[in-house]
């Protein structure tokens, strides 16, 4: 049986790839380094072993450690509690900007920003380095450091990729909020991590118009009396009011404060970061991320997966609250490549925003949500062929699965604008879709439910280093109460189309 026939939809393959766009791929160049002949060699060497694999990755990577862990993975206690990385100790952040300085990345453009009103900013990997470790001195002056849990509720500028890479360079932990969060379920998240900090801003901008972020934040934070300092950053000049002793503007926060400063030692589980569920199924969930898990599990996604090369721009459609946010920052600066930060309404003042910000900031991997190209679809091709695509040479989703017709849309409308060798690849919940059907590892968990009055206990699911799935062994949803015993929520019964890729998710062009 070939692999054609297993799909759902019966469609064919949209795309195969060349032989020299197989040569190329970095997927390619790390099985012929490893003398790996076939995918299928590939996929039973990365799930039968398992040690062997991960490490392969962390090399290929290019992971680099303050002190070598013993073991990739240490599976005494079962497989539901794996310790990767045993005795290990790295930062994260040293492998996303020390790694490069001395480097020629170190003047490669790190982030590209455009805010809905125009603005453009550029920040490069010695730019993004310099002014991580600004405010990672201010942090620790402010008397934040390892452990605490810092919140990030901002707009999508470059600030916030500086503050959430600054809070891991101290080894404090990274909370992650969407901007469009109201006062209550920012409060809940806070309050439940036991915030000691938060960063914020006056307000973004939306549709022309001015949304205001700190009176939200000042609401929310009435109810979490953990949060002892409120960094404020002036994104649109609102007028806002600043608690004496508590709130102080960004620009002042790191007034002064050194461009070199050393990185926390962390020991490889240590907790990196906490994202919480939306809520809209029960009460948040919060999935704890290690500095040895999330980071390396992303940047690997790109690299095996998206194939991203150190040339590649990068353009994710997403909030740093939501998973892909802190995915795309540290997987891009992991592999040195660049990443388009946008701040402002996807369909404004016109539909064809995004395709101008293609054309503009020379995106060759785009990440949108099957929503969205739902929602431009009735725009007809028009929009579309007003801009050159010819940058993009992959397309990427997340969030939720596709049906044909809007995957079909956007392969030939958008892909077809774009240059001749492009994938359209996605990702829903743990499904990664592309040329290659890659499944190097099974399916993992880690996730932690906590009360205000006790903090829970991280631990690790199957399969891969660390990152959140809220699975468990049996495969079936779960959570790990505080007291590490597996909350099972139940089966979740999915239809066909969702459990495997469709054939329109295969093919690229």
């Amino acid at each position: 049986m070939t692999s054609e026939t297993l799909f759902p939809f019966g469609h064919s393959f949209v795309w195969h790839p060349s032989d020299e766009y197989i040569r190329r791929s970095r997927l390619k160049r790390f099985m012929d380094r490893h003398g790996i002949a076939t995918y299928d060699e590939l996929v039973r060497r990365s799930t039968e072993e398992l040690e062997w694999f991960w490490e392969a990755v962390f090399e290929d990577l290019g992971i680099e450690f303050y002190e070598p862990y013993t073991r990739v993975v240490d599976l005494s206690q079962g497989i539901q509690w794996p310790r990767w990385c045993v005795g290990g100790k790295l930062n994260i952040v040293h492998n996303c900007l020390d790694t490069w300085m001395g480097t020629p990345t170190q003047n490669r453009v790190a982030i590209r920003w455009e805010g809905e009103e125009g603005a453009t900013r550029l920040l490069t990997y010695r730019d993004l380095y310099r002014e991580v470790n600004r405010v990672a001195a201010a942090l620790r002056e402010a008397g934040i450091g390892k452990g605490d849990v810092v919140g990030l509720y901002m707009p999508m500028v470059p600030e916030i990729a500086v503050a959430l890479l600054a809070v891991a360079r101290i080894g404090a932990i990274i909370l992650p909020l969407f901007s469009g969060f109201g006062a209550g379920a920012v409060a809940t998240r806070l309050a439940d991590a036991e915030a000691k900090a938060l960063f914020t801003a006056d307000g973004m901008v939306r549709r022309g118009k001015v949304v205001p972020m700190k009176p939200v934040a000042d609401a929310a934070l009435a109810e979490v009396p953990s949060v002892e300092r409120v960094i404020v950053y002036r994104r649109t000049g609102l007028e806002v009011e600043m608690a004496p002793g508590r709130d102080i503007w960004w620009h002042d926060f790191v007034a002064g404060q050194p461009a070199e400063v050393p990185a926390e030692r962390t020991e490889a589980e240590d907790v990196l970061m906490i994202i919480y569920t939306s809520g809209t199924t029960g009460r948040p969930k919060g999935a704890v991320h290690t500095h040895c898990g999330f980071p390396i599990k992303g940047a690997q996604d790109m690299a095996h997966g998206f194939d991203i090369q150190p040339f590649d721009t990068m353009f994710w459609m997403t909030d740093m609250g939501w998973m892909m946010g802190p995915w795309e920052v540290f997987g891009v600066t992991l592999l040195g490549a660049s990443m388009l930060l946008y701040d402002g309404a996807p369909d404004y003042p016109d539909v064809d925003r995004v395709w101008a910000l293609v054309e503009r900031h020379g995106v060759t991997c785009l990440g949108v949500a099957p929503t969205f190209v739902r929602a431009v679809m009735p725009y007809g091709e028009e929009p579309v062929r007003r801009h050159d695509l010819s940058s993009l040479r992959i397309l990427g989703s997340t969030g939720e699965a596709w049906n044909p017709d809007p995957w079909l849309w956007f392969f030939h409308t958008v892909g077809g604008r774009a240059s001749a060798h492009h994938q359209l690849l996605g990702r829903h919940g743990n499904q990664r879709r592309h040329p290659h059907r890659q499944r190097a590892h099974p399916p993992q968990a880690m996730c932690l439910c906590r009360s205000t009055s006790g903090h829970g206990r991280r631990r690790g699911g199957r399969g891969g280093p660390p990152r959140a799935r809220c699975r468990g062994g049996t495969g079936h949803p779960s959570a790990v109460d505080r007291h590490d015993q597996r909350v099972l929520e139940g089966p979740r019964t999915l239809p066909p189309d969702v459990l495997e890729p469709p054939p329109q998710c295969v093919g690229s062009r």
